[in-house]
């Protein structure tokens, strides 16, 4: 009965950990996308916050990549959103000026 529930847990958390994997993956795409982007209204400074998260994002896939500690990705993808939303609150903050 232990072996079986291991097993389910390791099958379990296999299925989470690819799941987290592809959500990040589509985050780091986002990322990238702003950091890459042409628009002129996107500055250097705006370019480079991205490319830090998508660095933050990358070294968060690593961890998961190579193990699986629940409290650890939890406080990475807490980190993470934070990130995340300090970038839209000022991207937000410099379209609000350039409206002004």
């Amino acid at each position: 009965m232990a072996r079986r529930a291991r097993k389910r847990l390791e099958v379990d958390m296999q299925k989470t950990r690819l799941k987290l994997l592809n959500d990040l993956q589509d985050m780091f795409n986002t990322a990238k996308g702003y950091a890459q982007s042409k628009d002129p209204e996107v500055t250097p400074k705006q370019r480079q916050i991205w490319m830090r998260i998508m660095a933050y994002i990358g070294q968060v896939m690593n961890s998961i990549s190579k193990s699986f500690d629940e409290a650890q990705v939890t406080k990475d993808l807490e980190r993470l959103e934070k990130m995340i939303n300090e970038a839209v609150a000022k991207e937000k903050g410099r379209g609000a000026a350039a409206t002004s």
